[in-house]
């Protein structure tokens, strides 16, 4: 038996249930893993309030690190006793075993611990595509990336500082734009003292940026169009604040042609050989320690329901963990 949280429907962080769940032997092309440590993502929570579809009775979660237990049929990703770590679906990864499809897992290298390999794989690998496959940023780029001070934004800054780029960060408060400047971005803006449109338009004399990661949806959409340069291309790739709504395409071609995509990881990492090539990136930056992965929020399993409350209500900063 493990322990895992599992949801019977949509809500709220109550609908998370702290329960026993039997695993069993893996099926052919799955591994047994046995967590040390879980990754906390914004994901999980669309997930959680139904805003991603999914069938029910569920789990949730789709980042962990553990070592291998037991293999099934034809695995030859891993073998028992690997250290390894994961991104992706199917959600589950709340729990203290689970199986999960051998394609899916990475083996972890000796010098990332186990916090580390949990925290970062979601948020590593989505920077991964985003700064060098969504747009191939060079050195001199200047670009806009949305909540720098999070998990995805704290590693957005290291690993442009790394390439040459300049990042431009939005935050909500003081400390956090401390927090992001200290990890490499060039210039932060603190959206409830300024704004985000205007400062961007100032710190580039009037150019814009050529690419504005957006991961907040809703409140953030339109301005980050006017922040961009003529050509500029627009990701988003969260909803923090609410799904976009609709608009006409006709909002890019008045502000000079722009493009837009809503890329997700699933997408970029398919194919195991762009998958393994993802990971070879992250995990060589992370061991350089050209890039450090923050473990800021650690949380037991059966309080996941108050690490969704401070996620949800942005006093998080970093990167969260459970710890099973």
């Amino acid at each position: 038996m493990s322990k895992a949280i599992r949801m019977t429907r949509t809500g709220g962080p109550e609908v998370m249930e702290y329960v026993d769940v039997e695993v069993g032997a893996p099926a052919p092309g799955e591994a047994t893993v046995r967590h040390e440590a879980i990754g906390v993502n914004f994901i999980d929570v669309y997930f959680r309030t139904g805003l991603y579809p999914q069938p029910l009775p569920a789990g949730l979660g789709m980042e962990g690190a553990g070592v291998v237990e037991a293999v099934g049929e034809g695995v030859t990703e891993v073998k028992v006793g690997d250290r390894v770590a994961y991104a992706g679906r199917p959600n589950g990864s709340y729990a203290q075993v689970r199986n999960m499809p051998s394609a899916q897992l990475l083996v972890l290298p000796d010098k990332i611990d186990f916090e580390t390999g949990a925290a970062m794989m979601l948020q590593g690998l989505t920077v991964q595509y985003l700064l060098h496959r969504t747009v191939a940023l060079k050195a001199g780029d200047t670009v806009l990336f949305h909540a720098a001070a999070g998990g995805v934004g704290l590693i957005a800054c290291q690993w442009a500082k790394v390439m040459g780029v300049n990042l431009i960060g939005t935050v909500g408060s003081d400390e956090k734009a401390a927090l992001a400047i200290e990890n490499g971005a060039a210039h932060v803006i603190n959206y409830n003292k300024e704004n985000f449109t205007e400062r961007v338009r100032e710190i580039t004399g009037g150019q814009g940026v050529s690419v504005v990661y957006d991961s907040i949806g809703k409140d953030t959409f339109f301005g980050s169009l006017d922040c961009l340069a003529p050509l500029g291309t627009m990701v988003s790739f969260g909803n923090a604040s609410g799904p976009v709504p609709p608009f006409s395409l006709s909002e890019l071609q008045s502000r000079g042609s722009l493009f837009v995509t809503r890329p997700t990881l699933m997408s970029y990492a398919a194919k195991r050989e762009d998958l393994e090539a993802m990971a070879q990136s992250l995990f060589g930056v992370v061991s350089s320690g050209a890039v450090k992965v923050p473990v800021m929020q650690r949380y037991n399993l059966a309080d996941v329901g108050q690490a969704h409350i401070d996620l949800e209500s942005r006093k998080t900063t970093g990167s969260s963990i459970l710890l099973p």
